[in-house]
């Protein structure tokens, strides 16, 4: 299976649309009947901290999801008028919440904000069952907390993946690995946990069921594209509608997806502006705060440590690089900057040469931090290379996921046949895999279709809709019928490596007292 272009592109009828909003890019994939993208599209943004929230606009998520539908199609090369089926997904959890009139209450609340501390903490105890801070029921509950005069007034409440469905279909709707980012999922009925609503609706009053989404399962159609969808998403008015929807789904089921990590003791390593690790489980760990339990997108149990922060500093310092390479003269293709960076990482000494940084921009669950600093410290004897600089970094963006996955290793015994990375952190050959693999102490495989990420695999799961047979899993589907023949690298760290990334991580944990200081002072 190969991602190169095909010369002769099929018609846009016979192909299958993903496109996913994720933190820093919205993108979207047109993939064929043999399930190998033809065409993409993107359009970068960013999240916004106002008045202590960090968000998008309305207004932003809006126009971006148009460019990116109108980057693909110019891309394509040619109009797009009808697909054979379509999903979205998002950035997974958040909070969106809507009037009867359909008007927004107040402003986004995405994945990023640690301020629901106090909702997460008395709903994990009530329920018996991890409520980490990012939940849709952990915000909407410190609302409540809070006397916000909004709470009362909530008709409907989403996500962003739930919102562009119920923009593009009129149906409120999302999908299990979507809905168990909002609430706890019981795995029999693949629906929300009945004794857990009761007991919300003891505790506030309020039936949830009456405002959250409904659940659907992967292979169940989700609505159809909508006249006033297909003018949303390209207001040029080529779309028509009509398209089938699949039901849509958060980063961390696409990622799934995408890696073919659905099935039990398959895991993956999603590695972007946030981290996480999912790993596919039949044995329920106990609860711990650092472990959330999801689902895949067909309701199986996921057992997941999931990291704020990870490529954002690296960003910033290749910027900077970027920088000085136009002061000197150099015409440098960002791209390129960030290969030769994090190639040169491969010639550091394993354990960083004393160098240390923290790269929280925001707080952090796994290492209890409500608020973060970007923090880069070095001792007067470390060996100051750019080699050790650009390790460090790496090794950064990965030790607070190492923490948690250490917790996690150490809440049950769970069993790992397979890990497979992917994400912007992958695209550099070799490099993030022995980084991960010297983090997680296993070898890590990497398809040659992980920098597609996210809508890739939201275009599979539309795929799967229309075209699995009867009885068919999506785990079978795709191993039989979308990854039997894909090429993957798999890289397993040598022991130098783990020790030196064990190295690393020792003077890390000391180093959160500095970024304590540092939120404190700062």
């Amino acid at each position: 299976m190969s991602t190169e272009i095909n010369m002769i592109l099929p018609e846009p009828e016979d192909c299958v649309l993903g496109i996913e909003l994720g933190s820093t890019n919205i993108k979207a994939v047109l993939i064929d009947e043999n399930h190998i993208p033809v065409a993409s599209g993107s359009h970068g943004w960013e999240n916004r901290l106002e008045n202590g929230i960090w968000t998008y606009s309305m207004e932003d998520i809006h126009t971006g999801i148009q460019d990116c539908f109108a980057d693909l199609v110019r891309n394509y090369g040619k109009p797009i008028n009808k697909v054979r089926a379509m999903g979205v997904s998002a950035m997974m959890h958040g909070y969106l919440p809507f009037d009867k009139d359909g008007n927004l209450l107040t402003a986004f609340r995405t994945w990023r904000n640690t301020m629901t501390g106090e909702a997460a903490g008395k709903l994990t105890e009530l329920f018996g069952f991890n409520i980490p801070q990012r939940w849709s029921i952990a915000h909407l509950y410190q609302a409540y907390l809070n006397g916000e005069e909004h709470v009362g007034n909530i008709a409907f409440l989403t996500t962003l993946a739930g919102y562009i469905h119920w923009k593009l279909t009129g149906v409120k709707a999302v999908g299990v690995g979507e809905a168990s980012g909002m609430f706890p999922i019981d795995e029999k009925t693949c629906d929300y946990n009945s004794t857990m609503l009761e007991q919300y609706k003891e505790l506030t009053g309020t039936d949830l069921r009456a405002i959250l989404p409904k659940v659907l399962s992967a292979g169940e159609e989700a609505g159809r594209l909508t006249a006033e969808g297909a003018l949303f998403l390209d207001p040029s008015g080529v779309l028509e509608a009509g398209v089938p929807l699949a039901p849509c789904e958060g980063d961390a089921g696409t990622g799934m997806t995408a890696t073919n990590a659905v099935r039990t003791a398959t895991g993956n390593v999603s590695a972007g502006t946030s981290d996480f690790i999912m790993i596919v489980t039949d044995k329920l760990p106990e609860v711990r705060r650092e472990i959330d339990m999801v689902t895949t997108p067909d309701g199986k149990p996921v057992a997941m440590v999931h990291c704020n922060n990870c490529t954002s500093d690296i960003n910033a310092w290749a910027s900077l690089f970027d920088e000085f390479c136009s002061m000197m003269g150099f015409a440098a293709d960002k791209g390129e900057i960030f290969t030769r960076l994090f190639t040169k990482a491969l010639e550091a000494d394993p354990d960083c040469g004393g160098l240390v940084s923290c790269n929280y921009y925001s707080g952090e669950d796994v290492t209890g931090f409500t608020e973060g600093r970007p923090v880069f410290m070095r001792m007067q004897n470390a060996d100051f290379s750019l080699a050790n600089f650009m390790r460090m970094h790496l090794s950064s963006a990965l030790v607070s996921l190492k923490i948690g996955l250490d917790i996690l290793h150490g809440a049950g015994e769970i069993r790992l046949d397979k890990l497979c990375g992917h994400g912007g952190f992958f695209k550099t050959p070799k490099v993030g895999q022995v980084i991960l693999s010297a983090a997680a102490k296993a070898p890590v495989t990497v398809m040659e279709t992980a920098g597609e990420g996210g809508p890739y695999g939201m275009a599979l799961l539309a795929s799967y809709m229309v075209d699995r047979k009867e009885g068919e899993s999506l785990a079978d589907y795709l191993d039989n019928r979308v990854f039997a023949d894909t090429k993957c690298v798999t890289l397993m760290a040598e022991q130098a490596d783990i020790d030196g990334f064990e190295a690393y991580t020792e003077r890390f944990r000391k180093f959160l007292a500095v970024e304590k200081a540092a939120v404190e002072v700062l």
